[in-house]
């Protein structure tokens, strides 16, 4: 089911309303049920996976809890692992590790006799994986106590803000907040709904407009100009970040009006001055998951320089893994690992070099020079995220490169139209003076800012209910 739908408009409310009439030792079963058919929505059958692994991991954890001698704790986690990251395998990247080993094996001359799969990939797979894989890694460190309770771990899995696309939680931060009693609070209520509104402005209102554009020009990308590919790559920055964030922020106030506090999954983050600030700030639940889980535990950087070097690159070559099966998302995973690193190496050469040219008298300048440098550092991987290939990426970093900057009306406004076309830097502006308001606005008990945005939405909003980019993942 999509947020953007108008069968989320209706389950919100009804389940929302049985939430609090219901007394509280059934609440944790309409959650859980009500998930269950938000997930069923997409494609019934594969909620069977989610079964599988939850009953696995459940036992894992009381078996993890339960046991002292440290090799059957180890096997333990280890089965629970192989079980998530074996439907992971299977599902996510079986056909990209065949279709490169048929590859290798046709320059050698043999046959690859493994048969190519035809399977969908289950909605959310990577989220609620990564999520059950977090309970087990911090029962097993002794962090979090074992859930004895069926119902409330599957929930912990399955609550439905958050299934298909985060954040990614601990289990320390949910499970004792299904034990809570939660009362209606006027307070969470308009708090729940302001980010409910301003995740779907961002969705609506800049994402799916702004995708209008995106779409046109890379499927036409040897029709299109240096300018309009450039501006496409812009857009596209624009709309993963109003895309995702949206969903996060949906994610977080339909929580939040039922008395539940998820992690905050974006701060901001183009107003970074590095590319280290840029993923404290970007989807800051998988990147503190592969901070505690991989490179903590690689050695972090405790062991000298080069395997501190080496950790980071794995990391985010991991991380491009995880976005998608296929090697486009790997070299995007490796450019922000070579940002990191060189941002580490020369950061001692930049400051000296930034105050040798006396750019550190001007802050704000200073300031406004590396954020720019972030955006367009990150922009330009983005192509690599969006492009199916390589040689796509690749006719796209072409075209711009070209400096064909054609005032073909019709190739610069991607046939949208110069309204239309102007609309998408004006909703653009809306984004850039929400981000100038105060900080709490939209989290305040008054409808103020839900009235404003709401009325955004009605005037400026996109029909189709579009899915969500991360949906995929």
């Amino acid at each position: 089911m999509l947020f953007n739908s108008i069968e989320f408009l209706l389950f919100f409310p009804v389940v929302t309303a049985f939430f609090f009439l219901l007394p509280h030792k059934y609440r944790w079963l309409l959650l859980l049920l009500a998930s269950c058919f938000f997930y069923m929505f997409f494609k019934p059958e594969y909620i069977l996976i989610l079964i599988v692994t939850i009953v696995i991991d459940y036992f894992a954890g009381i078996l993890l809890e339960d046991e002292h001698d440290k090799r059957k704790k180890k096997r333990y986690l280890t089965l629970s692992l192989v079980a998530n990251i074996g439907v992971l395998a299977i599902f996510k990247y079986y056909n990209f590790l065949n279709g490169n080993i048929t590859g290798i094996a046709s320059l050698m001359g043999f046959k690859n006799p493994m048969p190519v799969m035809s399977m969908i990939l289950p909605i959310g797979l990577s989220f609620h994986t990564f999520q059950a894989m977090s309970y087990t890694f911090e029962v097993y460190k002794g962090n979090q106590k074992a859930e004895r309770h069926f119902g409330i771990y599957a929930l912990y899995v399955m609550f439905y803000p958050q299934l298909v696309a985060g954040p990614i939680e601990r289990p320390q931060n949910v499970l004792h907040q299904f034990y809570v009693k939660q009362q209606f609070s006027y307070h969470n209520a308009v708090r729940g709904l302001n980010l409910i509104a301003y995740g779907l402005f961002k969705k609506i209102v800049i994402a799916d407009r702004l995708s209008e554009y995106v779409n046109h020009v890379y499927r036409n990308i040897d029709n299109a100009s240096s300018l309009s590919t450039l501006i496409a790559v812009f857009f596209f920055s624009i709309q993963i970040y109003c895309d995702f964030s949206g969903y996060s922020d949906i994610a977080l106030g339909t929580a939040r009006f039922m008395g539940f506090d998820l992690m905050t999954n974006f701060n901001r983050p183009y107003l970074s001055t590095t590319i280290s600030e840029f993923w404290s700030r970007w989807h800051i639940s998988l990147s503190t998951w592969f901070r505690d889980y991989l490179y903590i535990p690689l050695g972090g950087n405790r062991s000298g320089k080069m395997k501190w070097y080496r950790n980071i690159f794995t990391v985010f070559m991991v991380s491009g893994l995880w976005h998608g099966a296929n090697w486009t998302f790997i070299v995007w995973g490796a450019l922000h690992g070579v940002y990191n690193l060189f941002g580490i190496i020369t950061q001692d050469i930049r400051k000296a070099m930034a105050k040798a040219v006396g750019i550190t008298r001007m802050p704000v300048f200073h300031k406004v020079v590396n954020q720019l440098t972030v955006f367009l550092l990150v922009s330009f991987a983005w192509i690599f995220f969006r492009a199916e290939s390589f040689d796509k990426a690749g006719r796209i970093i072409h075209k711009i490169s070209e400096c064909d900057f054609s005032r073909n009306m019709s190739q610069l406004t991607a046939d949208k139209g110069p309204f239309n076309f102007l609309l998408d830097f004006v909703v653009i502006g809306l984004l850039a003076l929400s981000y100038k308001l105060p900080v709490n606005l939209k989290l305040k008990h008054n409808l103020l800012f839900l009235t404003v945005i709401t009325f955004l939405i009605i005037i400026l909003g996109k029909n189709a209910a579009a899915d969500f980019i991360y949906f995929q993942f």
